[in-house]
């Protein structure tokens, strides 16, 4: 019998290959701390050549891999069970090439977000997307999560950039799809935006060519404070009615407000409004004057206490740095927080606020808001004692009641951190059973046997196991117009 850990060794070398329980604490869980476990070993390796090895390996021992990021994202997604082998794209982290003819960049995985737009800025370009997390998250783990961002409200999710990728199938083989000139060629499948967002199941993207933005000519950058949060969520609905589109719009509820204040990101939001609500306008002087003046009427015009704009770069970091910072401000109040990412039409803002608040007063949680107010994406986020199995089960048990509200108001379960563990219950909420079949029998095709993160994104049931053994959907078509 193969001493598995041994031959991950002879492929990787010792130092790039965990297996001591010390070793491998770091990778029990993701940003969602609710659901732990340490994995059998990880490896880290650092190249397509070393992850198709890996890979091959573990396919015909049978034992189950999962690709892993920076383990930013916060729902369970890279988190692998105690028979898993973690494989850590940490080290896969140079940018390939930049071109500025074409507008894009070819990258490897580990690439940190915010880095990429750096290597960029020389070109005057930069990459759109920009989750919260952008100084630490990685191009990879967005792609494999269609991560979002404040600015993707005008330029869109991480599916909109991805130009294609090559990527390792859970068998060992490697494919290649999309293309630099767009990620459906004229005679193929869209198969890039496919792949997108699918959390790890369908294989591990080891390169990914991405579309670059070029900067625009100016940036203005408002803030407002409210006397109430629903006077907030009006002016956001009111600056899109009058056909404006801000490159992002976000709120800070006066939870999050005091609690960043009192924090190394302090930005000098005011402490006493119940909300603020922060815009970003871009693209040519002249337009943005215009566009400016008519988002600060709006704000006077649904009873703004206080109102400023960045005139300095300097002014426009200190504005963004509360919002990029209220994630990490929040960990001052608890050991642990569970930041869940529900979706509304931004017309049921307000409704679902008032329910929100409603649930953490009746589950006796600490809970605070602050989101991309633009899409509707909503982030309540609590505050709890991991160690308390009686706070954790009402904090679980609020996340979804939570995510049932969204879904009441005609909303979803996931705007951009993906189902993963936490939601995987959760899905029977927006999908039945022939929706869920059919996610099944797709992801059968790209991973027949199970091994690439299993237990992620589709909700256990009995058929799953036969659902593996399935011909593909492909297949299906074809014998179906051979009997016609």
């Amino acid at each position: 019998m193969v001493d598995l850990e041994q031959a991950l060794r002879e492929l990787v070398g010792p130092a790039r290959t965990l297996c001591s329980p010390d070793a491998l604490l770091a990778w029990e869980c993701d940003g969602f701390t609710a659901h732990r476990s340490r994995p059998r070993a990880v490896v880290l390796p650092e190249s397509t050549a070393e992850v198709q090895a890996v890979v091959r390996l573990l396919h015909a021992a049978g034992v189950p891999f999962v690709p892993r990021g920076a383990g930013t994202c916060l729902s369970g997604g890279p988190t692998a069970g105690p028979e898993a082998i973690v494989i850590d794209l940490a080290r896969m982290k140079r940018v390939l090439s930049v071109s500025t003819a074409d507008l894009c960049a070819v990258v490897q995985p580990g690439v940190v977000n915010l880095d990429l737009t750096a290597a960029a800025h020389a070109h005057g370009l930069h990459y759109a997307p920009d989750p919260s997390s952008q100084a630490v998250c990685t191009i990879g783990g967005n792609f494999a999560e269609n991560a979002g961002g404040p600015h993707c409200f005008k330029y869109g999710m991480t599916a909109d950039h991805v130009l294609g990728a090559s990527v390792v199938l859970p068998d060992g083989e490697l494919a290649r799809l999309g293309d630099p000139a767009g990620p459906r060629a004229v005679h193929g499948l869209d198969l890039a935006s496919l792949f997108c967002g699918s959390e790890g199941t369908f294989g591990i993207a080891t390169e990914i060519v991405v579309r670059l933005c070029r900067d625009q000519a100016a940036v203005r950058t408002l803030l407002a404070a409210f006397p109430t949060m629903n006077a907030a969520c009006r002016a956001v609905s009111d600056v899109v009615a009058r056909g404006l589109v801000p490159a992002a719009m976000e709120i800070l509820d006066q939870a999050t407000i005091r609690v960043v204040e009192a924090s190394v990101y302090r930005a000098g939001y005011p402490a006493d409004a119940a909300a603020v609500l922060l815009v970003e306008l871009d693209g040519p002087p002249e337009v943005l004057a215009e566009e400016a003046a008519e988002v600060l009427a709006c704000f006077a015009a649904h009873g703004a206490i206080r109102s400023e704009e960045a005139t300095t770069a300097a002014e426009r970091r200190r504005l963004w740095k509360g919002r990029k910072g209220a994630f990490g401000a929040l960990g001052r109040l608890d050991t642990d927080i569970y930041l869940l990412d529900g979706v509304v039409p931004r017309t049921q803002l307000e409704r679902a606020l008032e329910g929100i608040a409603e649930i953490g007063r009746r589950h006796g949680l600490v809970l605070a808001n602050f989101f991309h107010a633009g899409d509707g994406n909503l982030h309540p986020t609590i505050s709890y004692d991991g160690r308390d199995p009686e706070q954790t089960r009402r904090t679980i048990a609020a996340g979804r009641e939570i995510l049932q509200l969204c879904v009441d108001l005609g909303g979803s379960i996931s705007g951009e951190h993906g189902v993963g563990t936490e939601k995987l219950d959760h899905m029977a909420m927006m999908f039945g059973p022939a929706d869920l079949e059919v996610m099944a029998r797709v992801r059968a095709v790209w991973n027949p046997d199970g091994l690439c993160n299993p237990g992620k994104v589709l909700p256990s049931r009995g058929a799953c196991a036969e659902v593996a053994r399935w011909p593909s959907l492909a297949a299906r078509v074809l014998d179906a117009e051979e009997r016609r």
